[in-house]
């Protein structure tokens, strides 16, 4: 390696090892600490995560819910006015029949 790859490598090294010291003298709390703040805020962006997680299903399950209740109304209404479609048929083929034996 030349001399400047030396005096980069050199450089570089007391300036993170600077760095990591003046790092170290002015944290504003222990390692232990921070861990533990940061621990608690991860578990609350969890437990958020979770609930919104399940308040989404409970509205999947509503709109599910909801949606089956308007296609069963909608089969309901179809299987009425099919049954009502039938009874015409049935009563216009008896007017038929009276009117060809009359």
């Amino acid at each position: 390696m030349n001399r400047s790859g030396l005096d980069f490598l050199s450089g570089l090294t007391l300036g993170a090892s600077i760095g990591a010291i003046i790092a170290i003298l002015y944290a504003p709390d222990t390692g232990k600490n921070t861990r533990d703040r940061l621990s608690f805020r991860l578990q609350a962006y969890i437990e958020d995560l979770r609930a919104s997680v399940d308040r989404l299903k409970e509205k999947q399950q509503e709109i599910t819910s909801k949606a089956k209740e308007e296609g069963n109304k909608v089969v309901r209404d179809a299987q009425a006015r099919a049954d009502q479609l039938i009874q015409e048929a049935e009563s216009l083929l008896e007017n038929i029949e009276k009117t060809n034996l009359s």
